[in-house]
């Protein structure tokens, strides 16, 4: 076998603590990502040099010895350039690292490279990155946007999509994404992998450069779920430096890792089989639903009935954030820069640009919402909207355990078909936002493909710090069918 297909488990187990061995580990990914990554374009940052220097500094006698993990790039790392995939943070090198750095490094793992995004997180197609145009001087190997491993003519899906990416073609053993309204769940389902968004304030989001702060969460991308449970038990816990970070005890998640689910309610929601769902989504998620049936697991209707105002409080809501965190991004301490004319005109030129376009458009539809006037029409009004589907899960977990619904209504689509329509392009997450409006944790995991042979994602709903829930819902599933070994030929 070669190193770059392992696991967590066997990676770790394969290295037990030899230093030598982890070495092989990151020259066998070294190799992969040379050779694939010329068509996948999954990383920003990757220097083979600076990687084993960083393994020399990990500790012995750590659980997770020699791990080497991919990092999204809007989490910062202390002397390691971290951009956002934007024109106005190029040369920014952190001074810290972020939390769930310093987790990884606890437990004997370490960054490996940094992946492509969206912009700030601003999309769901990994199409709107600053490297799109900036390929070899800004160490991206491939010119253009993040190709899906499965079809290079397809998106990978945002905002993780680098991370989402590297997993899938095997550049990467697992990797760390974020999460504010499907951009972990989303690409893991395009990609055919499992991605996870943990309950918001399970992991501390110290150091992760904000986009929408009451929305976003870190998690995992991985090739199974136990993979996923490795990752959360990492990075999972109370963290003083996060003050939405929830001090509740954190659990071992692998020994939530059961094949069975005799007994288990799943709730299925009504609102999410609506017109539009791809009909290979439809059937790959008709027969996910027959196989928990058929495993002793009791499948029944539930009601959501405000989701189909989700994607409008979203917008309102996370644009409103957005707008407010990326104001600090003006060039006058760090960043990109332009010196031309005097201070309003830095100030202009520095964010004209600097930012990308969705950047520009998500900042004015923010500022937009929060101005004087309209501020109670529309935020004030989308928050109060927002505590209506929070209610409604709660409704529904009352008469169920989980929650299954399809991750995306469509499978990959092709590269350049929604960037003129933002509205298509924002109903990709139709089914992933209101999971973030509500806080609660969702997991995304392969369940078929399409006629195309694309991935196609089954996601899982738990309540608020119940990802033990999901995990054995998840795992039991992975367990009774092949989908996760599956692999693209690339």
């Amino acid at each position: 076998m070669d190193l770059y297909t392992g696991t967590i488990k066997n990676t770790v187990d394969y290295i037990g603590g030899d230093r030598e061995k982890a070495k092989a580990v990151v020259r066998s990914l070294g190799e992969r990502v040379q050779t694939v990554d010329k068509r996948i374009g999954a990383y920003v940052g990757f220097d083979a040099a600076t990687v084993l220097k960083q393994l020399e500094a990990i500790k012995n006698n750590t659980p997770y010895f020699g791990l080497p993990v991919s990092l999204k790039d809007n989490m910062c790392t202390q002397g390691w350039e971290t951009t956002c995939s934007s024109n106005i943070l190029q040369g920014y090198i952190p001074p810290y690292n972020a939390t769930v750095v310093e987790k990884l490094k606890e437990k004997g793992a370490f960054v490996f490279a940094k992946c492509d995004m969206d912009e700030f997180a601003f999309g769901s197609s990994c199409e709107t990155s600053c490297y799109n145009n900036r390929a070899q001087k800004q160490k991206k190997i491939k010119n253009g946007p993040t190709s899906n491993p499965w079809d290079c003519g397809r998106v990978v899906g945002g905002s993780s999509g680098g991370s989402a990416a590297c997993v899938a073609a095997d550049e990467a053993i697992c990797a760390l994404g974020s999460d504010t309204g499907g951009s972990i769940r989303q690409p893991a389902a395009l990609c055919g992998v499992v991605g996870l968004k943990p309950t918001y304030g399970r992991v501390s989001r110290y150091g992760l450069i904000a986009f929408g702060s009451s929305l976003d969460q870190i998690g995992p991308l991985t090739k199974t779920v136990e993979d996923s449970a490795h990752m959360l038990g990492i990075i999972a816990g109370y963290d003083e430096k996060d003050s939405t970070s929830a001090n509740v005890p954190v659990p071992n998640y692998t020994q939530s890792l059961i094949d069975n689910v005799k007994g288990l309610c799943v709730g299925i929601p009504k609102e999410y089989f609506i017109e539009g769902v791809d009909p290979d989504v439809k059937e790959a998620i008709k027969s996910a639903i027959d196989m928990y049936t058929s495993l002793g697991a009791h499948c029944s209707d539930v009601s959501l009935p405000h989701t189909e105002y989700a994607v409008s409080v979203y917008y309102v809501i996370a644009t409103a954030e957005a707008s407010s965190n990326l104001a600090r991004f003006d060039g006058v301490q760090y960043g990109y820069r332009c010196d031309k004319g005097d201070l309003h005109t830095m100030y202009f030129e520095t964010r004209n640009r600097g930012f990308g376009q969705e950047a520009k458009r998500r900042i004015l539809l923010g500022t937009f919402v929060l101005s004087a006037g309209y501020y109670d029409a529309y935020y004030l009004k989308a928050q109060k909207v927002r505590t209506l589907i929070m209610n409604d899960f709660q409704n529904a977990f009352k008469q169920c355990d989980v929650i299954l619904t399809p991750t995306s209504p469509t499978p990959a689509f092709k590269q350049g078909e929604r960037m003129d329509d933002p509205i298509a392009m924002y109903l990709s997450d139709i089914f992933t936002i209101p999971v973030n409006l509500a806080g609660i944790p969702a997991i995304s995991i392969p369940a078929g493909f399409s006629r195309d042979g694309l991935p196609i994602g089954l996601q899982l709903l738990a309540p608020a710090f119940c990802e033990e829930r999901l995990f054995q819902a998840a795992y039991t599933f992975e367990q009774n069918t092949n989908f996760h070994t599956k692999r693209p030929k690339l």
